[in-house]
């Protein structure tokens, strides 16, 4: 049974290469890796050159955004599961795509997965800033603020055959939108592993600043309308607020 993962960058010199290595230092035998490169003008390319026998599919060209690079790693991805790990991430041990595979083999009709997350510092990665521990999901949780890490997220292939992939109307929120519309409008079955499977250097695409994560909240708003879903009059000021207690947990 394969998994494909899915790295997109741009311009990701500093980080690119401890990503690519976190896949190729997987113990599971059959990852197809993928990575889609927004056209970098640093030395990223280079870098993933270097692997180039061990990547499956790269493709660098200007793209609409990240959630539009998400979309073609999808479209040229074969595995029976699909899970992506952004540039700026990487996997906490060479053990996670075992783990999150066994779980998968173990349940034939499991259609997605997901598990916990820590934020690290961009400089010392032995430093935690926030920790992200999902819990178990229950039907009505995403009504409360809650949502899986993305990064830590992985499906089925047919899960975006018959669902669809990232909705490029939105720049920061699609990842929410497709977890929303899969989990919480169509309910496919979930599997919560409890443990870390991935570590993010802060400074995401919609934490980097107010202005930022504002624009987020209005597509959380917008995520929950274009599904045909009413959230409750709490439910997107829960879901920054939920982030609170990451700090709390981080030791």
């Amino acid at each position: 049974m394969k998994i494909s993962i899915i790295t997109i960058c741009f311009n990701s010199e500093a980080t690119i290469e401890k990503t690519i290595q976190s896949v190729l230092s997987q113990t599971y035998p059959h990852v197809e890796y993928i990575v889609i490169d927004g056209g970098s003008t640093d030395g990223t390319i280079g870098i993933i050159n270097k692997y180039a026998k061990d990547i499956a599919a790269f493709v660098s060209e200007k793209d609409r955004g990240i959630y539009d690079a998400m979309n073609k790693g999808i479209e040229r991805s074969t595995g029976d599961v699909i899970g992506i790990l952004n540039s700026d991430d990487f996997y906490a041990d060479d053990q996670v795509l075992s783990d999150v595979m066994n779980v998968f083999i173990s349940n034939p009709p499991l259609e997605s997965l997901y598990a916990d997350l820590i934020y690290v510092d961009r400089i010392d990665e032995s430093k935690v800033i926030r920790y992200w521990k999902s819990g178990d999901y229950k039907k009505g949780l995403f009504l409360k603020g809650w949502m899986p890490p993305h990064p830590g997220f992985f499906v089925r292939k047919n899960v975006y055959d018959r669902f669809g992939t990232y909705n490029l109307n939105l720049r920061s929120s699609a990842d929410y939108e497709f977890m929303l519309r899969v989990l919480h409008k169509y309910n496919i079955s979930t599997y919560y592993l409890p443990r870390v499977i991935t570590k993010m250097r802060v400074g995401g695409q919609s934490n980097v600043s107010l202005k930022n994560r504002i624009r987020a909240n209005r597509e959380d708003r917008m995520a929950w309308k274009i599904n045909g879903l009413q959230p409750r009059p709490f439910t997107l000021i829960l879901k920054p607020l939920s982030k609170l207690k990451q700090w709390k947990l981080r030791s």
